[in-house]
């Protein structure tokens, strides 16, 4: 499958290339019409689709409507952080080759941040600025809370990895992937000790302080996030179990979205930490549905892409 979509990708690079080079050159002033592509990278169990699911629901189509270049990326959906990153570094460089730009915009969610911090500080030749939703920068209390029992040495733990990379592959297969898969590994990537060792090696754009701003630029890579901070939205979210359940691993009054603290998602200049969003949320899932009164998670994706667009990315 994996050697298929590379020949497919090659393929596409010699029709679209002159095409998207011109388009590039004289790309439409639209909204969010950026200078750079924007490369979009999932998190942890993610897609780019999967059995007719997306898992940036609207969000290519809708920033592409008002100019936009946008390519969807898919790793490993579960991996390390570096595994993740070279992989990564991989898919953009066939953006860049297929568009004649010279860097991309990143754009990660959850575990997608990390992962796009890896490429800019690896190779900030090809980044002109990495965005951060609700990325997993300082560790979460959910991958703490289940690594601590994975490490207790329970009679179930064996079955529960078994399970978690058979849902890791299964999304894999189903999405065309064809990567190699290791939830545990993924899994302690995410916690507190492992976040905090990555950000040694990594530390561009992360807060110096608990819950501050990092710098906004570094290496000539430009660093922004925003985070939601509601684990429950509506009701009717049949996937806010999840978030609901994942908030019970965070301390009384510690702002989260369900998955991930606020203080946590903090990267660069922070747009906002606040947003009436759960971990799905904001990425327009499940299917759109969201807070009522809250503002449209696309309507946040399309403001940034025009924050790029002014900015010169």
């Amino acid at each position: 499958m994996k050697v298929i979509n590379r020949m497919v990708m090659a393929c596409l690079m010699l029709i679209l290339l002159p095409m998207q080079s011109m388009a590039m050159s004289d790309q439409p002033e639209g909204y969010t019409a950026t200078r750079y592509p924007i490369v979009l990278a999932h998190g942890l169990f993610g897609f780019d689709s999967l059995l007719g699911v997306d898992y940036w629901y609207k969000v290519p189509e809708t920033l592409r409507a008002d100019g936009a270049v946008v390519f969807l990326t898919s790793v490993a959906n579960s991996n390390s952080t570096d595994v993740r990153g070279e992989q990564l570094i991989r898919e953009v460089e066939q953006v860049l080759a297929i568009t004649g730009a010279e860097k991309v915009n990143l754009i990660g969610h959850s575990h997608g941040g990390p992962t796009s911090r890896y490429v800019a500080s690896v190779r900030p030749d090809l980044v002109a600025s990495v965005t951060s939703i609700s990325g997993v920068n300082k560790g979460s209390a959910v991958a703490d809370g289940i690594n601590e029992w994975y490490e207790g040495g329970s009679a179930l733990t064996g079955v529960v990895e078994s399970l978690a990379n058979a849902l890791a592959t299964a999304i894999d297969f189903l999405s065309g992937g064809g990567y190699q898969q290791d939830a545990i590994a993924a899994m302690a990537a995410l916690t507190t000790e492992d976040a905090l060792a990555f950000n040694q090696q990594h530390p561009q754009g992360i807060p110096t302080s608990a819950c501050g701003e990092g710098d906004h630029e570094v290496n000539g890579v430009r660093y922004y996030s925003w985070a939601g901070a509601k684990p429950l939205t509506n009701v009717l979210d049949p996937l806010e179990s999840i978030t609901t359940v994942g908030a019970l691993f965070f301390p009384a009054g510690v702002a989260n979205d369900g998955l991930v603290s606020t203080c946590s998602a903090r990267l660069g200049m922070v747009i906002r930490d606040d947003f009436r969003m759960n971990h799905l949320d904001e990425v327009n899932q499940t299917l759109g549905i969201h807070h009522l009164t809250e503002t449209d998670p696309l309507t946040v994706f399309r403001t940034h892409a025009n924050r790029l667009k002014t900015a010169g990315l």
